[in-house]
């Protein structure tokens, strides 16, 4: 479940190389397999991404329909497969798409992406990459005897996205592209990269990895999906990364702080922050003190309020997975910004997991807290619960881990509670894992046609 920390996402051959930091695109990209304009097939453009998946799922625009929707899709039960070995295996290159996002070419789609620092809005970002995972998916599972799918595909997991570049320019255009790279019985894992327009190439700025489940045609019990067949020793190796990727995200579930006792290195830390922040003039354990350049947890806090309107629904009149992110991010952007008193680069995003769909009209509630720090990188986590209009309970939906760089060292962050030591422990070890991904060359599948 783990996103290389902060590492170099160049996408060319075989392993890429971790590394610390906000990773730098390729030093000569002519020789790093990037994109180049004249080789590409027609890709989708990304106001159509979304048009697409309500036309292959049956959805309507309109509010009023979607009861009537959904029960249409109830007939579509029949299409689905009794078990996986009754579907077609299908190839990497069968669920390949490109979508563009013509930023430079249309300036009029620029406003709903621009930043008042004149650069990107990840945010919109993390929306289209959640829309162009979906539609992937379902590329992959496509029933050309059917006008609609009968399966529900969700998000279920971002497990990593790593930023190659610091920032984006909202006058060039920007090209999505992605595959599904493994499949269980349920599930998919999807690759995704993001490219910029730069001295007429496209280069690398982005890596992304999405899990999505298949569930029925109700959105009520799981649903079998088409095997995948790799084609050559990249794909072969592309999809054992994914069985690895499975198999850490399982152990990391196991080790979690919320199952298991922190270690006796992490058991150690935490004790030396303690003893750090006694008063050495009382020699009481309940008189506290921050170190130089320190801030308490508790203060680094930030919270916001969303009711959630019929205009955010996904396909399946639920909140689009999307716009949680999008306000997830933008509220761990701000925290990060108070705490660091600079502006701060977003560098890496993982572990985001989809516990609960959200439901039209609830209240979401969202709390942002700085959980670790180093040098310059600040390290933030958002939860997020929602409670219905009509209920006062309170569910966690999800929570988010986003790391990022500020313009300047940051101070500390120091846990005054046993709880908020297992939130520190927690940020270090989101901050501090590292691993190598595999990616296909931009031009793999171009070559393959």
């Amino acid at each position: 479940m783990r996103r290389a920390a902060l590492r170099l996402c160049a996408l060319g051959r075989g392993q890429l190389t971790p590394g610390r930091g906000l990773t730098q695109g390729p030093q000569n990209p002519k020789k790093q397999g990037i994109f180049h304009i004249h080789e590409a097939c027609s890709p989708i453009h990304v106001n159509h991404v979304r048009d697409k998946l309500r036309e292959i799922v049956g959805a309507s625009t309109n509010w009023r329909d979607h009861v009537k929707a959904m029960e249409e899709r109830k007939l579509l039960h029949g299409f689905l497969a009794k078990s996986q070995d009754g579907l077609p295996p299908r190839r990497m290159k069968d669920s390949y798409i490109e979508v563009l996002l013509p930023l430079g070419s249309e300036p009029e789609l620029r406003e709903k992406y621009l930043t008042v620092q004149n650069t990107v809005r990840f945010g919109r970002i993390l929306e289209d990459l959640d829309s162009l995972g979906v539609l992937i998916c379902y590329m992959h599972n496509k029933i050309h005897s059917a006008k609609m799918s009968p399966l529900s595909i969700v998000t279920a997991l971002v497990d990593k996205i790593d930023m190659c570049k610091k920032s984006l320019s909202p006058e060039q255009d920007i090209k999505f592209s992605g595959h599904v790279s493994w499949v269980g019985k349920t599930s998919m894992e999807v690759k995704m990269q993001m490219f910029q327009l730069h001295d007429d190439e496209f280069c690398p700025v982005l890596d992304a990895t999405f899990v999505m489940v298949a569930r029925d045609s109700e959105n009520k019990g799981p649903a079998f999906v088409n095997p995948l067949i790799p084609e050559s020793p990249e794909e072969e190796e592309l999809f054992r990364q994914g069985e690895l990727n499975k198999g850490r995200r399982i152990a990391f579930s196991s080790t979690s702080l919320l199952k298991m006792a922190p270690s006796a290195e992490e058991r150690t830390t935490i004790h030396e922050m303690f003893l750090s922040t006694l008063d050495p003039k009382t020699l009481s354990f309940r008189s506290r003190v921050l170190p130089p350049n320190a801030v308490w947890m508790e203060n680094s806090k930030l919270k916001s309020l969303e009711i959630c309107h019929p205009q955010e629904r996904n396909i399946f009149n639920r909140i689009f997975g999307g716009f949680l992110m999008r306000k997830a991010y933008e509220l761990a952007w701000a925290t990060a910004c108070s705490f660091g008193g600079s502006r701060p680069f977003v560098v890496a995003v993982d572990d985001i997991m989809f516990q609960k769909p959200v439901e039209v009209g609830s209240l979401l509630f969202l709390s942002s807290q700085v959980c670790f720090t180093q040098n310059n990188y600040i390290q933030v986590r958002v939860h997020s619960e929602v409670a219905s209009l009509q209920e006062k309970t309170h569910t966690t939906t999800n929570v988010f881990h986003f790391t990022f760089m500020s313009e300047k060292e940051v101070p500390l962050v120091f846990p005054k509670t046993y709880g908020e030591s297992m939130l520190y422990l927690d940020g270090q070890r989101h901050f501090s894992s590292m691993s190598g991904p595999v990616t296909l060359r931009k031009d793999y599948f171009l070559e393959s046609k």
